[in-house]
Parts: structure tokens; C-alpha cells; sequence
């Protein structure tokens, strides 16, 4: 039996159902709601946070964190947090890792070696006893597959952002981001107190209306790939713009290195736009299963952020263990070739299924596939019927997308099967038909592996 929506309205200062009944405050709330708190009291907005919270995390809030039992390879083991009980054998959409390899044997016997030789961390910041000759190798290679003079290594993807936009721009400055851009730009142009703009998404007549009011030094933030949305960077038109007002490029390739591209350089390189972008910043976490991120450029710029990107300066260097593993996942990126190819066959594959079953997948065009719920209110248990049929999803909801926005943000691995993809089409067409999100009289997906 389907469920209708529920319908909110505000009823004496709190927000009530159809009926007139109160919602729970896991409803009437979310994290926006205590940001800001009065008083003298650094610590007064704890306590209503935490009465909103005791209430939230088992309406559904619990979804999120599930500690995975082993490797995040295309089936896992869950512990649910709220139950005590372990999933096993659910189908992984939510990991990010495009091209299977953080789990490839070669893989782990280079972090095993690796750790013979050097222990477990750096123990030290980049700039002082955190370098490592292994370091050296990995940014080397990364310069030479991304054709750039230089490359920057940084501990984690977030912080290569956030020191890259804070260590070039001042106060003074202005920097327009897309408005769909990552929180660690975002974070990057508030740490760095130049004046501050966003454009409609991958709308470049917006772009040309904010560079156009301001003089000076000016610089704009995109994606290759946009992670919430799967939607890619209008890369020729902004270049075209931001020529025109004499404005620098950042391009955050985070969803889009070792993916797209004729070598898997990104979005710019799919483009040809390669040497049009002045800084082109990646990270290890996704296509190649580590930790961690870089930024590429020119020597010059290199050496700049060097000195001024304090979220490196401050920080401990990349973990060695870590780096040897990347060193090698790279390694087998660029011998295995099919593993792309692999990845593409099953993104069109998964694309086609959802899109004939009247499941909305937004404007995605790549691994990164949207699952267009739009119901805030019952996204939550959606992910949890989810869960118990099997599928690992990870619900998205307002404040890290719109309101009235929500969705599941699916990951497509080359190492799924076309049998694990027709079961997850299956199995999310029949949930999703059972909310009402979806038509009910599509034929049943039938399975095409011969």
C-alpha cells in the first residue's frame, strides 16, 4: 500500500500535520535551525540541539555514519546503529570508489610494504620532517600525468581548497563561485575575506554579470563534475567569460580526474581546455581509493601556495602508508585502461535502466547519479526500506541540497556487475513505486546479461 505525503503547516508556533497534530521535532527542524543562539553562553545552544537530536537520530539521522564491516567494495556489511543488527550483503551505491581499486590486492601489499618501511604517519608537517621521499615520487608523478610543471600534495582533499583559495586571494579580491560549489570552496572564500559571489549554476550569463561589476584581481571557483547533481562544468563558456574580465580559473576535479578525458585527466582535458585553466586541484579519495588531494599548476603558483596555504603549512604531511597505496593505484590506472571503459559501460547501462523505470536521475551525466525523491519529509525512511532490501544509499537532504530537493546520491563502481545493477534497479524501483515517487505501471526491469 502506498503512503500519501505528508502536508506541514504552522500551528502555534510549531509545525503540525493535516490533522492539526504536532510533528515530531526531528520534523520541524534540522541543523540550520541551531546555528546561531542567543545568550552569553558559548555552549547554550547545546542543549536544545541535543534535544532535537535525541529525537532525529532514530527518526532517520541514523543513516548516517553506519560503520561498514570490511572494504567498500560493491556488497557490504553494515552495523546499524540504531538497531545493534548488521546488514550483510547489501548492494554498495555510496562509496566513491569509481574504479575499485582501494581493495586490490596490489594495492594493499604496497601500503603493507610501505608501512614496513615507514611506520604508520608522516609525524611531522610538510614543511618541516612531514616530507617524505615517497612524496616527492607521488606529487613527480601526478605533474607528469597531469601535464602541469608542479604539483602540491595536501593531507586531505578539503583542506587542498581551502588552502588554495584562502592562500591566493585577499581581502579586497573578488572570487565567484558556481553556486553548486563544494563546501571547502566555499570555505576557502571565507577564510581568505575577499569579497564573495556565486553565479547561477553553470549559468555564464549570471557569471559575466558579477565579473563585470568589479576591477582587480578576480578569480572564479568551479567542478569538473558536480557531486549532488552529476551534471558537468560548462567549461568553454566560462573560459570565454572569464578571458574577457581577466579572471583565474580554479576547477575542483575532485568526481572528474582519472574519469574523464582522453587520459583521464578531467574535465578540462575532455574539454581541450587543459592550459586555459590556471589551477586544477584532485583528490585520492574517489577514483584512486585513498586519502588525500593535490593541486597543479604552474612552478610559480607552486611555490606561491608553498609558503601561504596555511591548511597544508599547519598540518601533518599525507601518511606515507597512504601514499604508497595511491602510488600504486595510479600505477594500475594507467596499465588497466578497461577499468574506465568498464566504469562508462556500467554507467549507461545504470542511467538507462533507472531513466526507462520513471525513476528521476536529474541532469546527471556520469558516475554520480542523483535519485530524485523530493520529499523531505520521507526521505529517511525511504533510505531505511533501502537498507532492508538490501541497498546501501546514502539520503541526502536539506541543508546539503535545496529544500524540496532531496535524493539518494548513487556511486557507480567498474567493479559492479550487470547483475549487482539490475538488482539495485530493481530493488529501488520497487521501493521508490512504493512511496509514490515513481510510476507503478512500467513493465518489470528483466535482466539482459546473457
Amino acid at each position: 500500500m502506498s503512503r500519501k505525503k505528508t502536508k506541514s503547516t504552522k500551528h502555534g508556533g510549531t509545525l503540525t500535520d493535516k490533522a492539526g497534530k504536532q510533528l515530531p521535532l526531528a520534523m520541524q527542524y534540522d541543523y540550520t535551525n541551531f546555528y546561531f543562539g542567543s545568550g552569553d553562553d558559548a555552549f547554550a545552544m547545546l542543549e536544545p540541539f541535543d534535544e532535537w537530536y535525541k529525537d532525529s537520530k532514530p527518526a532517520g539521522y541514523y543513516l548516517y555514519g553506519l560503520p561498514m564491516q570490511a572494504a567498500p567494495s560493491t556488497r557490504v556489511d553494515v552495523r546499524n546503529t540504531k538497531t545493534g543488527e548488521v546488514h550483510s550483503d547489501l548492494l554498495n551505491f555510496a562509496s566513491y570508489n569509481y574504479l575499485g581499486l582501494s581493495y586490490r590486492p596490489e594495492v594493499k601489499e604496497a601500503v603493507t610494504e610501505a608501512a614496513q618501511l615507514y611506520g604508520n604517519g608522516a609525524s611531522g608537517s610538510p614543511v618541516l620532517s612531514g616530507s617524505l621521499e615517497i612524496h616527492h615520487e607521488l606529487a613527480d608523478r601526478l605533474a607528469a600525468f597531469k601535464g602541469k610543471e608542479a604539483v602540491l600534495l595536501f593531507p586531505t582533499g578539503y583542506s587542498v581548497n581551502v588552502g588554495v583559495v584562502a592562500g591566493l586571494m585577499r581581502s579586497g579580491d573578488l572570487i565567484v563561485a558556481d553556486q553548486y560549489a563544494h563546501a571547502s570552496l566555499v570555505d576557502g572564500m571565507i577564510l581568505s575575506k575577499a569579497t564573495s559571489r556565486f553565479f547561477r549554476h553553470n549559468k555564464v550569463d549570471d557569471l559575466e554579470r558579477k565579473l563585470k561589476r568589479y576591477g582587480g584581481k578576480k578569480l572564479v571557483l568551479i567542478e569538473g563534475v558536480y557531486s549532488m547533481d552529476g551534471d558537468v562544468a560548462i567549461v568553454p563558456d566560462i573560459v570565454e567569460v572569464c578571458k574577457r574580465y581577466d579572471a583565474r580559473i580554479l576547477i575542483d576535479e575532485a568526481h572528474s580526474t582519472f574519469i574523464y578525458g582522453e587520459n583521464g585527466r578531467g574535465v578540462a582535458e575532455h574539454f581541450g581546455y587543459e592550459d586555459e585553466i590556471d589551477i586544477h586541484v584532485g583528490t585520492f579519495s574517489k577514483s584512486l581509493g585513498g586519502q588525500g588531494g593535490f593541486v597543479a599548476g604552474s612552478q610559480k603558483l607552486i611555490n606561491y601556495l608553498r609558503g601561504f596555504s596555511r591548511s597544508r603549512f599547519f598540518s601533518c604531511g599525507l601518511s606515507p602508508v597512504v601514499s604508497a597505496g595511491i602510488l600504486k593505484a595510479l600505477d594500475l590506472f594507467e596499465a588497466e585502461p578497461e577499468l574506465r571503459s568498464k566504469l562508462w559501460e556500467n554507467v549507461d547501462f545504470m542511467q538507462n535502466k533507472l531513466r526507462e523505470a520513471g525513476v528521476s536521475v536529474g541532469d546527471s551525466e556520469c558516475q554520480v547519479i542523483p535519485i530524485m525523491v523530493q520529499d523531505d519529509a520521507r526521505i529517511f525512511e525511504m533510505g531505511e526500506a533501502l537498507m532492508y532490501e538490501g541497498v546501501y544509499l546514502n539520503p541526502v537532504k536539506y541543508p546539503a541540497v535545496p529544500k524540496h530537493k532531496s535524493r539518494f546520491r548513487m556511486s557507480i563502481s567498474a567493479d559492479h556487475s550487470r547483475e549487482e545493477l539490475e538488482e539495485g534497479v530493481r530493488t529501488i524501483t520497487r521501493v521508490l513505486q512504493r512511496y509514490d515517487i515513481c510510476p507503478t505501471t512500467r513493465d518489470t526491469i528483466t535482466s539482459t546479461t546473457v
